[in-house]
């Protein structure tokens, strides 16, 4: 069963002046984490600071399969 991923924006002001929220399919916390460090437009300098957001994400369960990946962002 995948879920819907709403993850807030790890990286801090200033860098990140506003924050912002990624929403994502993933199977997993491990899959989620995955895919959003492995994404380029995301500021890999904390990186490190993406799996304690997954793990506090909301997470909704689909009832449909789904394909996994980033579905919108939002980041400032």
């Amino acid at each position: 069963m995948k879920s819907l991923y709403i993850v807030d924006y790890w990286v801090p002001f200033p860098s990140s002046e506003y924050g912002g929220v990624i929403n994502l399919i993933a199977e997993n916390d491990h899959e989620a984490f995955n895919i959003l460090s492995e994404e380029e437009s995301y500021d890999d300098n904390y990186g490190h600071l993406i799996m304690q957001n997954v793990i506090t994400a909301q997470k909704f369960t689909l009832k449909e399969d789904y394909e996994s990946g980033i579905i919108d962002s939002f980041t400032t």
